[in-house]
């Protein structure tokens, strides 16, 4: 795709496109369970109708001719780039585990909320604590680590793909972790993002250091189906 310039201080710069998409619906959500990368089986059959619209919604709309597609190592990201991105001449779909999700590590992934709260208490109190340096899932990841892996695949992406476009499959913490980033933000507190699945979020690198948020949470594909499984079940 061309590159797109922008005039910053008299000078010409190429603009670096970033489109972060959230996975659909993930089983692990409708389950109610804690769904790091072992436990993710994918998508639920919301989230696979949430991926088709926003499929249909770009088939009609071209709004992005990626130079390259990320996913993670998580199924509900790589399912729900292969939905969407099925009939595009496309870049093959690069899978990078530095986007992945905050991970709960092997002793927390794939439990319910109910056991994860009843074993493990201390990871609630550090969460609500706001300690990006805190244990808040034991043998997992702390915030501060997810931020820092997170931040070496962005810069890595962006030094790879300047002044491209690049289309990312991944997550809620990983858009709000980005997002943190761009803004100089803390890891914790200060505000908070509530991403909608399938939802695209873009910015805009116009020089070093200097991020331009064009859009976030847009879910305007979804407009037509159900919240969530669970407003359809009434659970």
């Amino acid at each position: 795709m061309a590159r797109t310039p922008c005039e910053c201080f008299g000078t010409v710069s190429w603009v670096t496109r970033l489109m972060l998409v959230r996975h659909g619906e993930s089983n692990s959500t409708v389950g109610r369970m804690i769904g790091g990368y072992r436990s993710c089986t994918g998508l639920s059959p919301l989230g696979r109708r949430q991926s088709e619209a926003l499929h249909d919604r770009w088939a009609a709309h071209r709004e992005i001719e990626p130079d390259a597609v990320i996913a993670t190592n998580y199924a509900r990201a790589q399912e729900t780039a292969r939905l969407v991105a099925a009939g595009f001449s496309w870049p093959e779909i690069e899978i990078d585990e530095g986007f992945g999700e905050h991970d709960p590590g092997p002793d927390c992934d794939g439990l319910s909320f109910a056991e994860y709260t009843e074993r493990f208490e201390i990871g609630i109190e550090a969460w609500q604590a706001g300690d990006p340096f805190a244990v808040t899932f034991p043998g997992g990841e702390t915030v501060a680590a997810f931020h820092y892996r997170v931040g070496v695949s962005l810069a890595a992406v962006l030094t790879a793909h300047a002044g491209e476009s690049v289309l990312v499959f991944c997550h809620g913490g990983v858009i709000d972790a980005v997002l943190r980033q761009a803004f100089r933000a803390p890891a914790m507190g200060g505000f908070e993002t509530f991403t909608t699945n399938t939802s695209i979020t873009e910015l805009e690198l116009v020089r070093p250091g200097l991020w331009r948020l064009m859009r976030y949470n847009d879910a305007a594909h979804l407009v037509e189906l159900p919240v969530s499984t669970m407003s359809i079940t009434g659970d």
